[in-house]
């Protein structure tokens, strides 16, 4: 390694460690040039061409680290303290929405790099591979941590694994072309959507067992649930709608149609359960859903074909994904106008936010 490589590896590290803070420069021009210490959440950014991860400063809203993968990559969490980054690798081919399923067939295939990668933040380096059946696209991780939930688009199933040790613990049948994946609060329900079979699957945390299906529009892509775990708000890109389920009553119980030309795919609740947003895609906007009346009342164009969303714990940033215009738009809620926009790597598809990662105190 170069003298000058070795330079910006080591910036690169400590802007994401805070271990600049540990020993002053010894000269005033040096202090000048170190970049500051991110104060807030990290935003990490899945994309999926060029098969890597974009580490965004939030207090900055710029782009501190890249982090590459070296797979297609897709879903992507981040574990509670901040340590970790989960991410969804592929070894099917992709297949733009222009291409035949008998084109898209003859592409080239390496299962071998199907799995969950966990990424150590601090070091920049992927951990280890763990397995996460085949094709994995979403997932998610349990209110405690425990457990990781992983749709396996290909296989009509999903995957139960636990993150600490890297074992499969079960595979389970679900919908057909399985993708979106979320926990209730409680941690007492998984709800995985089948995009082919139109419905979501409830399944047992601990067992996999399938509890019961609920039928939605056509081609489920997200869902989220209220903060109460009482409703989940369930995208469908060929319908056109926002399905409402009552998790209670195991049933749709209103349909929300999104503008014409949408095609909605990413789902986030505000943390205090008052609005829910929505990705449109080729609509390029992400509309504003009173879950009160179950009607949008609010909507901000955004880059081109939005998916990806995430939200800060307060409330009042929204982060969304555009695939074909290699960027992220940052959105303030309270006006709904975008406030800054971020070049990031070839075909953002997921974000994911935390702190960052705390430094390792010694005992």
């Amino acid at each position: 390694m170069s003298s000058r490589s070795l330079t910006v590896s080591l910036t690169v590290f400590c802007a994401l460690t805070a271990c600049s803070r540990r020993a002053a420069p010894p000269l005033a021009r040096s202090a000048a040039a170190a970049p500051a210490v991110p104060t807030g959440l990290l935003a990490y950014v899945s994309n999926e061409v060029s098969q890597d991860l974009s580490v965004i400063a939030t207090d900055r809203d710029s782009v501190i680290a890249t982090i590459p993968l070296g797979a297609r990559v897709r879903g992507i969490r981040v574990s509670a303290d901040g340590r970790l980054v989960y991410a969804a690798l592929s070894g099917s081919p992709r297949c733009p929405p222009t291409m035949s399923d008998a084109d898209c067939a003859k592409l080239p295939v390496n299962k071998q790099r199907d799995g969950i990668a966990q990424i150590d933040v601090a070091a920049r380096q992927v951990v280890r591979t763990m397995p996460g059946g085949s094709d994995p696209e979403q997932f998610a991780l349990s209110p405690d941590g425990s457990r990781l939930y992983v749709s396996n688009e290909d296989a009509a199933s999903a995957s139960i694994l636990e993150p600490t040790t890297g074992r499969l613990v079960a595979t389970v049948p679900v919908g057909t072309e399985p993708e979106g994946v979320s926990v209730s609060p409680d941690g007492k329900l998984v709800f995985v959507t089948g995009e082919t079979s139109n419905n979501i699957t409830a399944l047992d945390p601990e067992t996999g067992r399938v509890l019961f299906h609920v039928a939605v529009d056509k081609r489920p892509r997200d869902l989220g649930f209220l903060p109460d775990g009482s409703r989940l708000y369930v995208s469908a890109e060929v319908g056109g709608t926002i399905s409402v389920v009552d998790v209670a009553k195991r049933q749709r119980i209103a349909v929300i149609a999104m503008p014409e030309g949408s095609r909605p795919m990413g789902v986030r609740v505000a943390p205090d359960g008052k609005r829910v947003y929505v990705a449109t895609g080729r609509h390029g906007t992400v509309e504003v859903i009173d879950p009160a009346t179950n009607t949008i009342v609010g909507s901000v164009k955004v880059g081109t074909r939005p998916w990806g969303l995430a939200i800060t714990p307060d409330g009042k940033k929204l982060y969304s994904a555009n695939g074909p215009s290699n960027d992220v738009s940052v959105i303030d809620t309270d006006s709904l106008r975008v406030i800054a926009t971020i070049p990031v790597g070839q075909s953002p598809w997921g974000v994911a936010l935390a702190p960052p990662p705390a430094p390792i105190l010694p005992r």
